[in-house]
């Protein structure tokens, strides 16, 4: 994971531990929820209020410090980078051959 990288999980899928705990693994960093109504539609509406006030040069960061703590709901289970860590660089390969030479057979 890259220093510091934590996820924020929205919507229905954010109550399944289980599928929290994959997406944990996957990308070797923790999971956070927020606990609000509409929280999917939330980081939407953050993005828009940061791009009316880009031009005074406020960050991402100080639009949301109003925003609900996200709670920590899962991390990494100890390990499982090992699994992952090649599986994530050969999707980003495979990825990477799609958008460059999409018409190309994987």
């Amino acid at each position: 994971a890259v220093p510091k990288t934590r996820i924020l999980a929205t919507g229905g899928a954010s109550h399944n531990k289980k599928i929290l705990q994959v997406l944990s693994d996957v990308f070797n960093a923790p999971v956070y929820t927020i606990d609000t109504a509409n929280s999917a539609c939330l980081g939407s509406a953050y993005r828009a209020i940061h791009g009316l006030v880009a031009e005074t040069n406020v960050s991402l960061a100080d639009v949301v410090k109003l925003a609900p703590e996200p709670r920590l709901a899962v991390t990494p289970t100890a390990g499982a980078d090992e699994l992952y860590r090649p599986l994530l660089k050969r999707y980003a390969e495979l990825e990477q051959k799609i958008v460059y030479n999409p018409t190309s057979s994987c």
